[in-house]
């Protein structure tokens, strides 16, 4: 089997290593400002991909749908509290919380759903799920991280932090589904242009916040062997979570499709809200960097090893 290198994933080390040495290209363009009005409309374009129909539709099969976002919201954070005990006696205490807020954010869209169709799962079910897990992530996410963001790091407003994601995410989100009727099969025509858009806003985000730890020297402190431990922590934590879905796929009896669907959606994480939501629930911080490195890493990790997983259902299904 050969193995290819994601082009977006190549594409996040290549921003990274941009803004290691040139981080000054935040201070002659307004990145921010792009960067803000480019999130609005990355979250508007995906409103108008949805379907109200479709998504009326897909919530007769709850059972899975429940597996899925208790899988994406409860047991991922629940096995990152496990080691917060262990945690306290770290030397970077920041490094759990950037797991944290791995574990906390919901399902990504397009990724679940492209795996899901080549494994043969139920796709209508990974497409209602995934589309859910990021309306119920601007509410879940935030309450999760809330209580261990220390206050020497940001001040947490829950009713700011809300505020910001309403009117960034949902706001755009809604005005997209409401016009989907009208505009929706544009949507789906320029799907690849919309594709290359978002990934081109998500990586100029990457590099404001890699440009800003570089800067303030925040990787001075994180050494090769801890990035290898990180990408080890989240391949540990994938498969965790992937054996466990498989065991409650079992446990319901669910079909062949709903359990390829349960692993697939309830083992997924958006690094598109990862790096949205860490502008909201950290603002300026300095480790913003750190923070999104367990994400970006688990990213690639769950790329890699669902599509081998896959090929091997869609070829075993052809059998």
């Amino acid at each position: 089997m050969k193995f290819r290198v994601d082009g977006f994933v190549l594409a996040i080390m290549i921003t990274i290593v941009i803004a290691y040495f040139l981080p000054q290209i935040d201070q002659t363009l307004p990145l921010s400002a792009i960067s803000q009005i480019g999130v609005s409309f990355i979250f508007f374009f995906y409103g108008l991909k949805l379907s109200p129909d479709k998504l009326k539709a897909g919530l007769k099969n709850w059972k899975l749908h429940v597996l899925v976002q208790t899988s994406t919201f409860v047991i991922f954070p629940l096995l990152l509290l496990l080691l917060y005990p262990l945690s306290q006696n770290k030397e970077q205490p920041t490094l759990w919380l950037a797991f944290m807020f791995l574990a906390a954010l919901p399902s990504t869209v397009s990724s679940s759903v492209v795996m899901v169709s080549m494994a043969k799962g139920n796709v209508p079910a990974a497409i209602f799920n995934a589309s859910i897990s990021g309306l119920l992530g601007i509410v879940i996410t935030p309450l999760w991280m809330r209580s261990f963001i220390p206050s020497s790091t940001h001040v947490f407003d829950l009713w700011s932090v809300y505020g910001d994601l309403v009117t960034q995410i949902l706001v755009p989100v809604v005005i997209g589904i409401f016009l989907h009727r009208y505009l929706g099969h544009y949507a789906q025509q320029y799907s690849k242009q919309l594709s290359f858009f978002d990934k081109s806003i998500i990586l100029l985000i990457i590099y404001k916040s890699f440009s800003a730890s570089f800067e303030g020297q925040v990787f001075n402190t994180i050494s090769v062997v801890d990035i290898v431990l990180i990408a080890g922590g989240a391949t540990i934590l994938f498969f965790s979570v992937y054996f466990l879905t498989g065991y409650l796929g079992k446990l319901f009896n669910f079909n062949e499709a709903d359990k390829i669907t349960l692993q697939f959606c309830g083992t997924k994480k958006s690094l598109v809200h990862g790096t949205v939501f860490s502008k909201i629930l950290f603002q300026n911080s300095a480790a913003i960097g750190i923070i999104l490195l367990p994400i970006m890493l688990f990213h690639a990790i769950q790329i890699l090893i669902v599509s081998i997983i896959a090929g091997r259902l869609a070829t075993r299904t052809k059998d």
